[in-house]
């Protein structure tokens, strides 16, 4: 009976964060995005990741993901592992952030991340609160969001989707996008 119950409880949480709409990102484009210093992650070391200091090298992607170790959390961290030599060839780079801590994401940026770009720690969600990218089913937990950072600190594209497929697409298309917007360097 317990067993019974206990699949129940997870088969309707599961369908309810399927189903539920996605929360409307408060962060528009054109809007200042919201400066953070995190511990972070890459290639299994930990270190700070300051967004300002950041972006004196070009944009940030900045993208949200609910969990380390998941199936779409894994899959989307794979994808932009993937894409980094076109994300650098725009000149843009990426940090992905969870509420997960730093030993969870010292694995994460080596197994999922193939140490390509750092993973934050964003334990007590004051970021995640700032960019408006919680989950609205379970406010404790990032949703899947992503923005594209411009160095003047303001959103230039915003990308909300539970399904972690179309996230590197968008972002390499609005980093791709920016970067043609730019006088060229001699």
């Amino acid at each position: 009976m317990m067993r019974t119950m206990s699949k129940l409880l997870t088969s309707w949480a599961a369908a309810l964060l399927l189903a539920a709409p996605a929360a409307q990102a408060a962060l528009a484009v054109g809007a200042a995005a919201p400066s953070f210093t995190v511990e972070a992650a890459t290639g299994g070391k930990a270190h700070p990741f300051d967004l300002a200091e950041a972006l004196k090298r070009g944009p940030v992607v900045v993208y949200f993901y609910p969990k380390a170790f998941t199936s779409g959390c894994t899959l989307e961290a794979k994808q932009f592992a993937d894409a980094m030599p076109q994300f650098q060839a725009a000149g843009v780079s990426v940090i992905g952030l969870s509420t997960d801590d730093i030993p969870t994401l010292k694995r994460f940026s080596e197994e999922a991340c193939r140490s390509a770009f750092p993973v934050g720690a964003d334990a007590n969600g004051a970021v995640m609160r700032a960019y408006d990218a919680r989950l609205a089913v379970l406010p404790n937990t990032a949703d899947r969001i992503s923005y594209l950072v411009t160095p003047d600190g303001r959103v230039a594209a915003v990308h909300e989707a539970m399904a972690a497929s179309g996230h590197v697409p968008a972002m390499l298309k609005a980093a791709q996008g920016w970067r043609a917007s730019q006088p060229s360097r001699p």
